[in-house]
């Protein structure tokens, strides 16, 4: 590392001012201060405070927590390959075909995003910032693996953009960076994102009557057309597929790293330890969601209502997006007991999107697009409602 730090000073006055690289100077403290604490201070006197930490670490911890879900979903992605075309595979065959189809996306998503991040940094004369660490991997890992790799480009440079540059940056977006890329490749080109066919097939041909359909689109199906979803998912629910335990483990078809449920758990353990993300939030979007559920369960109407509450908790991209989306600290409610408003009403639109509207089976997304958009309000009525109380019990 010594070696390392010395080439970043032996180069550093070409990017300080009056060097002949002065405006990319953003650029050269962005990788810099990748592997070093930044060497800037306050002051000279007075008491100061020494931490470690700051937002590149943070961003690094959340790296971590999702990297269970990465792995699993690289495993996930070749068993359901493998699976699909009736082909013997170990373990290992698993992972590899799952990492050649994963690893390029997390490359374009990287690639494509830092180039414009970049860009807008040497543009606009201001520092590198760390957020889109994690929205580089959150993008992949809500991606299908059949995604083709010219939509993870647009729809990267589309979030960025759109997402945070028009806001001012990291830090001042009101909207999920990762999910706001998803719904433009959702509304902009639904045949590849729409959950019917998500399993990785390449040019092996597939096994007769294969389909790769996600357990949301049988499920809207079912509500579309009034049919029962045992009967439609028929193949996969007799080989356990969509048994509950099985998806709760996550061997099933969807989005490269939300299909594991138990992954996404640990995950909130490293976030929730380390004091990153809000178990408030996460456990209230669960909440909000078994409510909602158990509510269709009373009213019936269709088997898509009538499925246990307890599974809407574990299919589709609930769970990845309680833990990850949900508790992003930038568009994410502040306040306490906004905290709690917050998650339980993403649960209960989730579920709500599910079941009454089969236009979107994944209803996490635009759920938390909503409420981002309601977290400031939020946020504005639980103060005021603080203060309000506080007046009262005020004596002159």
């Amino acid at each position: 590392m010594k070696f390392l730090q010395k080439k970043f000073d032996s180069i550093k006055h070409h990017f300080e001012k009056g060097g002949k690289w002065e405006k990319f100077h953003p650029i050269y403290e962005g990788h810099r201060t990748i592997f070093f604490a930044p060497d800037l201070v306050t002051g000279k006197k007075g008491a100061q405070i020494k931490d470690g930490n700051d937002l590149k670490r943070m961003m690094f911890t959340v790296i971590i927590a999702m990297i269970p879900c990465l792995i699993f979903g690289m495993w996930n992605v070749g068993h359901q390959h493998y699976g699909a075309t009736g082909i013997e595979a170990t373990n290992l065959d698993k992972f590899v075909i799952g990492a050649l189809r994963t690893v390029p996306i997390i490359v374009v998503s990287y690639g494509v995003g830092l180039l414009t991040e970049f860009t807008f940094c040497v543009i606009r004369q201001h520092p590198v910032e760390e957020g889109f660490l994690v929205s580089g991997l959150l993008i992949p890992l809500v991606m299908p693996p059949t995604i083709p790799l010219w939509q993870v480009g647009m729809a990267t440079i589309f979030a960025v953009i759109i997402g945070k540059e028009v806001f001012g940056g990291t830090g001042m977006n009101i909207l999920n960076v990762a999910l706001l890329a998803r719904a433009f490749l959702y509304f902009a080109y639904p045949s590849q994102i729409s959950g019917d066919v998500w399993t990785y097939l390449g040019d092996v041909p597939t096994v007769d009557g294969f389909t790769g359909a996600t357990i949301l689109a049988y499920g809207a199906e079912a509500a579309t057309n009034n049919t029962d979803m045992m009967e439609l998912a028929a193949g996969h629910w007799s080989a356990g597929m969509f048994e509950f335990w099985n998806m709760f483990i996550g061997i099933m078809p969807g989005s490269i790293g939300e299909t594991s449920t138990l992954m996404c758990l640990i995950g909130a353990f490293i976030l929730i330890a380390t004091g990153v993300g809000s178990w408030k939030i996460i456990l209230s979007v669960f909440v909000g969601a078994f409510a909602m559920g158990s509510l269709f369960n009373l009213t019936g109407g269709n088997s898509f209502m009538e499925m246990p509450a307890h599974h809407h908790l574990v299919i589709g991209g609930l769970a990845f997006g309680a833990v990850f989306m949900a508790t992003d600290p930038v568009s994410a409610a502040h306040t306490e007991l906004g905290k709690w408003i917050y998650g339980f009403l993403i649960g209960v639109l989730t579920v709500l999107i599910r079941v009454i509207n089969p236009a979107y089976p994944e209803g996490i997304m635009l759920a938390i697009l909503f409420m981002n958009v309601f977290a400031p309000l939020i946020d504005f009525y639980v103060v005021e409602a603080n203060k309000k109380r506080r007046l009262k019990r005020a004596t002159v």
